[in-house]
């Protein structure tokens, strides 16, 4: 079972990503009324991004884009730190205020997300050698933080008012679970990726540790994308515009 996750990694991700963003436009009539039209955009633009990265796979193939070579854009660590590990916080920082009642928590949602989009603008600028090349350890684990946040955020809301009684048909419960439980289980990856190199054809540090990363990365998306699309057929519409 393992190796076959490792072998179609790829496979596995967009495919459980595009089947979330599927659903989620062929019900969008279903929640354009609804603050969850917000998250359904989202949807399509996990799998638009995603996409893109992918651009890396042709530029020593396609003549066009061999202009690349040799560039800080050969790779795509810049598109992902811009649009998931920024971009995705500050979507999620925007939803939940939309989708909270409390203005306390509004506020306070507010106030750490700007926080976040400062942080990362100092630390991408005052780190800017590796922007091309590494990933941002620091940002990713800020964002886990703010997406936890949000989330115990919701749920303790959720548990102080009559939600509670209909947890189960709320599409912004399975919402919460899913990023919570992807965020306590991916962030902590960061620490240990000296372990890991993103290089092709590089050296690997510990073959072992990557083949576990892929594991952990994949069940963890299979496990959010499969509850989003659940959650998008099974649940009514929030009553939150």
């Amino acid at each position: 079972m393992f190796d076959f996750l490792n072998q179609n990694y790829f496979y596995l991700t967009f495919g459980v990503e595009f089947l979330a963003a599927a659903m989620g436009l062929v019900l969008y009539k279903h929640y354009a009324h609804t603050a969850a039209k917000y998250f359904i955009i989202f949807l399509i633009y996990v799998v638009f991004i995603d996409f893109s990265g992918l651009y890396t796979l042709f530029i020593s193939k396609v003549k066009a884009l061999s202009f690349l070579k040799g560039t800080g854009f050969e790779k795509n660590f810049w598109l992902f730190t811009i649009t998931w590990d920024v971009g995705t916080i500050l979507f999620y920082s925007y939803y939940y205020r939309k989708i909270l009642q409390h203005n306390l928590s509004k506020k306070l949602i507010l106030i750490v997300s700007a926080l976040f989009l400062m942080y990362s603008l100092v630390y991408v600028g005052t780190h800017w050698a590796i922007f091309f090349t590494e990933f941002y350890s620091g940002i990713i684990v800020f964002g886990g933080l703010v997406i936890v946040l949000c989330s115990s955020l919701y749920f303790i809301e959720m548990l102080l008012s009559e939600k509670i009684l209909y947890f189960y048909k709320d599409l912004n419960f399975y919402i919460s679970v899913a990023i919570f439980v992807w965020w306590i289980v991916i962030t902590p990856l960061t620490f240990y990726d000296v372990y890991y190199t993103y290089e092709v054809g590089s050296k690997v540090t510990d073959l072992d540790y990557v083949h576990l990363r892929y594991q952990i990365y994949i069940l963890a998306n299979l496990f959010m994308y499969l509850t989003f699309t659940f959650a998008l057929i099974w649940c009514k519409p929030p009553k939150q515009a």
